[in-house]
């Protein structure tokens, strides 16, 4: 039999199922009412206790081994000018190439012989930028007194003189009329020369054979040997123990092909090349690709490339950036001559050894970078401070 104690059946057995409980017009008559709150718990996430960090005594050890690269021939050296024990008439020589490691590969081998910087000249009065002319407006109308102050001071190492007024299409001067410009210089100036053609193929050929002979025991560089005006050249080259610049256009087949003529005549020591520099935008890097290109095939044994480069640095002011009147580019005597800086320094780094310039502050910054870098290569990498706990002074 069911007592009433059994019957009882509490709220929570009848609806705890339920989350809410509404009740409504309901009376409800107890004696007692017990309610239960189901309390909330949060069930909180155990922390995880984490072990202590231990701070590093010392750097992760490691070694560092300098990429060595296997090289089977240097670069040719080339010695120009000729001193009076020589047969010439210069102060001194300077001589170019001999590299056995890539540009500045200082792990390696550090260059042979540093980069030279001549300083550009021109036979008659030509139009130049305001940033550059303004350096030379005294001695545009005189070759000779131009190549005294591009030496005296700005300090080049060598003389380029441009004999421009040979081309027809401006002075049309002839082969003797040149002649007389390059003794005229020669007199001036006891650095080593260059004598730079008009770009006419009708005259190059003729001028620069002329200037052969009239440079007869100096090992001037006679530039440029083309594809098109390069036997002339060579043979009068050959003649009076001359160097030949050989010019080519950012075309690495073309250069070797007019190095195969030129050495019909010519040795490898009377060879400079010269693939073209552009100095804008793609034209730099291609001229940077194509000198390092050469450079490093040079290095591998290509006997057709083993020679040392030269740069018409002075390209640089072709680019009217260089020059043209911008206030969002900034002065135009400061923009050009880093300009020309900037150019020569890419070139510096692809391996160029022979740089011709123009600015004088240009001409300054490539000798000051020179060396430094020279400086720097006689630290050997174990006595490299160490960055890790290096102290840098204040200011710097």
């Amino acid at each position: 039999m069911t007592t009433d104690k059994e019957k009882t059946t509490s709220l929570d057995d009848m609806f705890g199922d339920f989350a809410e409980l509404v009740l409504e017009n309901v009376t409800i008559e107890l004696d007692e009412l017990k309610l239960a709150l189901r309390p909330m718990v949060q069930q909180m996430a155990k922390t995880v206790a984490r072990p202590a960090l231990e701070i590093p005594k010392s750097l992760i050890p490691a070694s560092f081994k300098a990429p060595i690269g296997k090289y089977t021939q240097s670069i040719q050296e080339i010695t120009i000018g000729a001193t009076k024990g020589q047969g010439g008439s210069r102060g001194n020589t300077l001589t170019i190439g001999g590299h056995t490691a890539p540009a500045w590969d200082l792990f390696q081998a550090p260059p042979k012989h540093p980069p030279i910087v001549t300083a550009d000249v021109f036979d008659m009065p030509i139009s130049l930028a305001k940033a550059v002319k303004m350096h030379y407006k005294e001695v545009l109308d005189d070759p000779a007194e131009w190549a005294k102050l591009v030496v005296n001071k700005f300090g080049a190492d060598a003389v380029t003189l441009h004999l421009i007024s040979t081309d027809r299409a401006l002075g049309d001067t002839s082969p003797n009329d040149a002649a007389k410009v390059i003794e005229e210089v020669l007199q001036a100036v006891k650095v080593p020369i260059i004598i730079g053609s008009a770009g006419d193929p009708e005259k190059d050929g003729p001028v620069l054979a002329k200037a052969a002979e009239v440079c007869e025991g100096e090992k001037t560089l006679l530039c440029s040997a083309t594809v098109d005006v390069y036997e002339d050249i060579a043979i009068a080259a050959k003649k009076h123990d001359q160097i030949v610049l050989s010019w080519t256009s950012i075309d690495i087949n073309q250069q070797k092909e007019l190095n195969r003529r030129l050495f019909e005549w010519l040795t490898p020591e009377q060879i400079v090349i010269d693939p073209t520099t552009a100095a804008l935008g793609y034209g730099l890097e291609y001229a940077f690709t194509i000198m390092q290109r050469m450079r490093l095939a040079g290095l591998l044994g290509d006997e057709e490339l083993r020679f040392p480069i030269s740069s018409g640095t002075t390209n640089a002011w072709a680019a009217r950036e260089a020059w043209m009147n911008n206030p969002e580019l900034g002065p135009r005597e400061l923009r050009g001559p880093i300009w020309e800086s900037v150019t020569a320094l890419a070139l510096l780094l692809a391996g160029n050894d022979l740089f011709m310039m123009m600015h004088p502050a240009a001409i300054k910054t490539l000798h000051d970078l020179v060396d430094w870098m020279k400086e720097r290569q006689k630290i050997k990498p174990e006595e490299y401070p160490d960055w890790t706990t290096l102290i840098i002074p204040e200011g710097t």
